[in-house]
């Protein structure tokens, strides 16, 4: 009993004051996830008020698209949802567009339909919804939806989309702030499949051996800003080289959400210029 007791204020303090890790990591289908927020992870950034403040909500829009709402299946049993506009005659051709924060919404469905009108309407193109059907104009909303999205959900969603557009598919991935994060992953998720990856001022990859499992260039659009910093793209840039893949990239002098219309701080002057430096990669690889 004596020992017993000398022993108790150990046991207490090794329960209490040893740093207890809440890391754990799975394979999915060929990508390593690890469930914290990593310093590539976007998501580190979702709470945090000054991010928050970089995304006014956006402006309201009524808008009536070309695509259709779609489901499709994923290999965890929840059926994923997307926005999806049809090629005009059968192809292999597809462009997936990833969401900025905000959701899946009417200005991505409005982007998906300008890129379906740009690129000759012989691509299908699918908007992926992330979200799982949940959207927000609301930028702490917006916040936690982005930060309590789950990594297994997320590749599964992914994957479902590849699935969808079949063995065949030639698929290039366009997407903003977390869905540029999401571009640059579905690329390496798509591996053979992957013809391209535009990423607007999203978190880059930073995992040299992940960034080896791509097939094809990608073309960075970012913003002056301290979080996805010079400093930041210049490694990425530094990391695709020693992993043997090509980045094209521009920084823009712009706010993070530049190039989105729904941003008050909507700079069209550089929008332009971004838009035709994505559009004209996209044609280079159909």
């Amino acid at each position: 009993m004596y020992r017993i007791l000398i022993l108790l204020p150990v046991i207490f303090a090794f329960i209490f004051f040893v740093p207890q890790s809440s890391n754990y990591e799975e394979s999915t289908d060929g990508i390593t996830i690890c469930h914290t927020f990593l310093p590539d992870d976007m998501r580190q950034f979702a709470l945090d008020p000054e991010f928050q403040a970089l995304h006014a909500s956006p402006l309201p829009l009524d808008y009536d698209g070309i695509g259709k709402k779609i489901t499709f299946k994923t290999s965890d049993g929840t059926d994923a949802k997307g926005y999806f506009i049809k090629a005009k005659k059968k192809s292999n051709k597809w462009l997936f567009v990833y969401q900025e924060w905000w959701g899946l919404n009417e200005y991505i469905e409005r982007q998906s339909d300008t890129f379906y009108k740009d690129l000759g309407e012989n691509v299908n193109v699918l908007a992926v919804d992330m979200y799982d059907g949940k959207s927000s104009s609301n930028p702490q909303e917006a916040g936690k939806l982005m930060s309590e999205t789950k990594d297994a959900r997320l590749v599964n969603i992914v994957n479902g989309a590849f699935a969808f557009a079949g063995p065949k598919a030639k698929v290039a991935n366009v997407g903003w702030c977390f869905g540029g994060s999401w571009s640059l992953r579905s690329a390496i998720l798509g591996g053979k499949n992957t013809i391209g990856s535009v990423m607007y001022y999203g978190m880059p990859v930073s995992d040299i051996d992940e960034l080896k499992k791509l097939n094809s260039d990608v073309l960075g659009l970012f913003a002056t800003e301290t979080r996805i910093s010079k400093e930041v793209i210049e490694q990425f840039d530094a990391n695709m080289n020693t992993a043997g893949k090509k980045l094209t990239y521009k920084i823009f002098s712009g706010v993070h959400g530049f190039a989105n219309p729904s941003n008050p701080k909507f700079d069209e002057e550089n929008a332009k210029v971004a838009y035709g430096m994505a559009l004209d990669y996209l044609k280079s690889k159909y």
